[in-house]
Protein backbone atom coordinates (compact mmCIF):
# COMPACT_ATOMS: atom_id res chain seq x y z
CA UNK A 1 0.00 0.00 0.00
CA UNK A 2 1.11 3.35 -0.79
CA UNK A 3 1.01 6.43 1.48
CA UNK A 4 -0.13 8.56 -0.76
CA UNK A 5 -3.58 6.06 -0.22
CA UNK A 6 -4.53 6.08 3.44
CA UNK A 7 -8.16 5.04 2.56
CA UNK A 8 -6.33 1.69 1.67
CA UNK A 9 -5.40 1.48 5.30
CA UNK A 10 -8.58 2.57 6.33
CA UNK A 11 -10.35 -0.23 4.02
CA UNK A 12 -7.79 -2.73 5.28
CA UNK A 13 -8.23 -2.13 8.93
CA UNK A 14 -12.23 -2.53 8.49
CA UNK A 15 -12.05 -5.83 6.67
CA UNK A 16 -9.33 -6.91 9.53
CA UNK A 17 -12.10 -5.83 12.54
CA UNK A 18 -14.70 -7.61 10.70
CA UNK A 19 -12.46 -10.68 10.32
CA UNK A 20 -11.74 -11.35 13.71
CA UNK A 21 -14.99 -10.34 14.75
CA UNK A 22 -16.37 -13.56 13.02
CA UNK A 23 -13.58 -15.35 14.04
CA UNK A 24 -14.68 -14.60 17.37
CA UNK A 25 -18.00 -15.48 17.13
CA UNK A 26 -17.24 -18.87 16.03
CA UNK A 27 -14.53 -19.66 18.36
CA UNK A 28 -16.65 -18.60 20.96
CA UNK A 29 -19.84 -20.17 19.88
CA UNK A 30 -21.87 -16.85 19.25
CA UNK A 31 -22.26 -18.41 15.72
CA UNK A 32 -24.31 -21.75 16.78
CA UNK A 33 -26.33 -20.02 18.92
CA UNK A 34 -27.62 -17.61 16.42
CA UNK A 35 -28.19 -20.25 14.22
CA UNK A 36 -30.39 -21.61 16.66
CA UNK A 37 -31.63 -18.80 19.13
CA UNK A 38 -31.44 -15.62 16.41
CA UNK A 39 -33.59 -13.04 17.46
CA UNK A 40 -35.90 -11.49 14.67
CA UNK A 41 -37.41 -9.09 16.00
CA UNK A 42 -37.33 -6.43 19.29
CA UNK A 43 -36.27 -7.56 22.61
CA UNK A 44 -39.22 -6.59 25.57
CA UNK A 45 -37.79 -6.97 29.09
CA UNK A 46 -35.50 -5.69 31.52
CA UNK A 47 -31.78 -5.39 30.04
CA UNK A 48 -28.22 -4.47 31.73
CA UNK A 49 -25.82 -2.82 29.15
CA UNK A 50 -21.85 -3.10 29.67
CA UNK A 51 -21.79 -7.05 31.50
CA UNK A 52 -19.44 -9.08 30.76
CA UNK A 53 -19.38 -13.10 30.24
CA UNK A 54 -17.31 -16.06 29.11
CA UNK A 55 -18.64 -18.37 26.25
CA UNK A 56 -16.54 -21.64 24.93
CA UNK A 57 -12.88 -22.02 25.14
CA UNK A 58 -12.74 -19.09 27.95
CA UNK A 59 -13.22 -16.53 25.40
CA UNK A 60 -14.33 -13.64 27.28
CA UNK A 61 -16.45 -10.95 26.32
CA UNK A 62 -15.70 -8.10 28.35
CA UNK A 63 -18.21 -4.59 29.29
CA UNK A 64 -19.54 -5.57 25.54
CA UNK A 65 -22.61 -7.30 26.15
CA UNK A 66 -26.21 -6.56 27.37
CA UNK A 67 -27.82 -9.18 28.88
CA UNK A 68 -31.77 -9.20 28.99
CA UNK A 69 -34.25 -11.50 30.73
CA UNK A 70 -38.31 -11.23 30.60
CA UNK A 71 -40.36 -14.53 32.04
CA UNK A 72 -39.98 -15.66 28.47
CA UNK A 73 -36.26 -16.07 27.99
CA UNK A 74 -32.73 -14.73 28.15
CA UNK A 75 -32.09 -11.80 25.51
CA UNK A 76 -28.21 -11.70 24.42
CA UNK A 77 -26.43 -9.09 22.44
CA UNK A 78 -23.07 -7.42 21.41
CA UNK A 79 -21.84 -3.77 21.56
CA UNK A 80 -22.46 -2.21 17.96
CA UNK A 81 -18.78 -2.14 17.60
CA UNK A 82 -17.88 -5.49 17.90
CA UNK A 83 -21.56 -7.09 16.54
CA UNK A 84 -19.87 -8.13 13.40
CA UNK A 85 -20.80 -12.15 13.19
CA UNK A 86 -22.89 -11.58 16.27
CA UNK A 87 -26.62 -11.02 15.82
CA UNK A 88 -28.90 -10.71 19.02
CA UNK A 89 -30.12 -13.46 20.95
CA UNK A 90 -33.32 -14.96 22.28
CA UNK A 91 -33.08 -18.21 23.86
CA UNK A 92 -36.39 -19.40 25.72
CA UNK A 93 -35.81 -20.51 29.06
CA UNK A 94 -37.47 -23.88 28.64
CA UNK A 95 -33.84 -24.36 26.29
CA UNK A 96 -31.54 -23.17 29.59
CA UNK A 97 -30.15 -25.08 32.05
CA UNK A 98 -28.88 -22.65 34.86
CA UNK A 99 -25.93 -24.19 37.53
CA UNK A 100 -23.68 -22.31 39.92
CA UNK A 101 -20.09 -22.79 40.51
CA UNK A 102 -17.01 -21.79 42.31
CA UNK A 103 -13.90 -20.17 39.75
CA UNK A 104 -10.76 -18.81 40.68
CA UNK A 105 -9.86 -17.75 44.43
CA UNK A 106 -12.89 -15.05 44.76
CA UNK A 107 -15.00 -15.53 41.80
CA UNK A 108 -18.07 -17.21 41.64
CA UNK A 109 -20.22 -17.01 38.09
CA UNK A 110 -22.92 -18.83 37.32
CA UNK A 111 -23.32 -21.05 34.09
CA UNK A 112 -26.00 -20.74 31.34
CA UNK A 113 -26.26 -24.45 28.84
CA UNK A 114 -28.37 -24.42 25.88
CA UNK A 115 -30.16 -27.45 25.29
CA UNK A 116 -29.97 -26.89 21.40
CA UNK A 117 -26.16 -26.26 21.75
CA UNK A 118 -24.97 -28.23 25.34
CA UNK A 119 -21.40 -27.87 24.45
CA UNK A 120 -21.50 -23.77 24.59
CA UNK A 121 -21.38 -22.60 28.21
CA UNK A 122 -22.45 -19.05 29.01
CA UNK A 123 -21.07 -17.93 32.33
CA UNK A 124 -22.16 -14.61 34.22
CA UNK A 125 -21.04 -12.96 37.73
CA UNK A 126 -22.65 -13.73 40.45
CA UNK A 127 -24.46 -10.25 40.71
CA UNK A 128 -26.07 -10.20 36.77
CA UNK A 129 -27.42 -14.07 37.51
CA UNK A 130 -29.84 -12.92 40.57
CA UNK A 131 -30.48 -9.96 38.21
CA UNK A 132 -31.42 -12.46 35.30
CA UNK A 133 -33.07 -14.55 37.74
CA UNK A 134 -35.26 -11.69 39.03
CA UNK A 135 -36.19 -10.67 35.91
CA UNK A 136 -37.32 -14.16 34.67
CA UNK A 137 -39.68 -14.42 37.73
CA UNK A 138 -40.88 -18.46 37.98
CA UNK A 139 -40.09 -19.17 34.73
CA UNK A 140 -36.36 -19.71 35.65
CA UNK A 141 -36.19 -22.90 37.81
CA UNK A 142 -32.89 -22.66 40.02
CA UNK A 143 -32.13 -24.12 43.09
CA UNK A 144 -29.87 -22.02 44.10
CA UNK A 145 -28.01 -18.86 42.44
CA UNK A 146 -26.54 -17.68 45.75
CA UNK A 147 -23.54 -19.75 46.12
CA UNK A 148 -22.61 -18.94 49.15
CA UNK A 149 -25.79 -20.18 50.93
CA UNK A 150 -24.27 -24.05 49.33
CA UNK A 151 -22.04 -25.46 51.43
CA UNK A 152 -21.47 -28.33 48.51
CA UNK A 153 -20.55 -25.44 45.89
CA UNK A 154 -17.35 -24.16 47.79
Amino acid sequence: MSMNRPELYLVAFAGLWIGISCLIARLSGWAKLAALYRLSGPFNGECWRFQSAELRWKMGYNNCLTVGANPSGLYLSVFLLFRFGHPNLFIPWADISVTSSKRGFWSIYTEFRFRQAPMIPFRVGERLAQRVKESAGSALAVEDLAVRSNPERR
